[in-house]
């Protein structure tokens, strides 16, 4: 028996983590309703999912709109009958905008844009899931944080904040809800090579440090105890662990894919 069989799984976030999550969710026979903002991405993972005999719907939804959320759920739970699982996989922050400036020169509006933008999401899209799933009496809410969240680098602006209070949302949720049955768990990573977005984020960082693209990942692949970063197959192996029945004990809790960058 596949280990997510039987689930509903909604994903947030047609880019390169959702869509994989998304992808090995469905492999695992859950039933997907994926939502983003582009309707050629949700349509290229619907097609690669559909062909692999995976099932799933999508919706174009942004994520950050709170009445769109709860409609969304509210049709997800009327055509699926609960709602098992929930990633929310948004992303794609300016980073010029973000990183490379002080934080003693850089804008409020600025530095509250990914604070307010991934924590507003995040809840918006958790309050959703877990009203249903106190109901239902059980469910999983999955968040994926970078390890930003606990190492803090300079010149960052507000991403360290907005991931650490991502990490701290999934504590209360499972605080609160617990005693129902729901689970919140945070994925913890470095970053990730294969995801579109890097490639921008590692050019920007190098050359705020005066070194190569090439240095920079052989400095970050350097902080881990492998020198190897998180992989997009290792971060979707976790997700489907902890969405699974196997992974019924955890929650509240961090789980650290960080590979020694961030030890104990």
């Amino acid at each position: 028996m596949k280990r997510l069989e039987n689930k509903v799984a909604v994903v947030y976030g047609a880019g390169g983590i959702g869509g994989a999550i998304a992808k090995a969710f469905a492999k695992e026979g859950a039933k997907i309703f994926l939502t983003g903002r582009t309707a050629t991405k949700l349509d290229v993972i619907a097609g690669e999912i559909l062909s692999d005999g995976g099932a799933i719907e999508t919706a174009k939804l942004d994520a950050l709109d709170e009445r769109a959320v709860e409609e969304h759920m509210l049709e997800t739970v009327n055509k699926a009958g609960k709602i098992d699982i929930s990633f929310n996989a948004i992303g794609g922050i300016l980073q010029k905008d973000i990183e490379n400036i002080p934080l003693t020169e850089l804008p409020l509006e600025s530095f509250l844009l990914p604070i307010t933008t991934y924590t507003q999401s995040h809840f918006v899209t958790a309050r959703a899931a877990a009203r249903r799933m106190v109901r239902q009496g059980q469910g999983v809410i999955v968040m994926h944080t970078p390890n930003a969240s606990r190492i803090s680098p300079s010149f960052i602006g507000g991403l360290a904040p907005a991931w650490a209070a991502m990490e701290a949302l999934c504590r209360s949720l499972s605080v609160e809800c617990g005693q129902s049955g729901v689970r919140a768990v945070c994925l913890l990573t470095t970053s990730i090579p294969e995801t579109p977005l890097m490639e921008e984020v590692w050019k920007s960082r190098a050359k705020a440090r005066s070194i190569t693209v090439e240095q920079f990942r052989s400095m970050a692949e350097g902080m881990t105890h492998r020198h190897r970063l998180t992989t997009l197959e290792e971060l979707t192996n976790a997700a489907i662990f902890v969405a699974s029945e196997e992974g019924s004990a955890i929650t509240g809790t961090i789980v650290n894919l960080t590979a020694g960058m961030i030890a104990g």
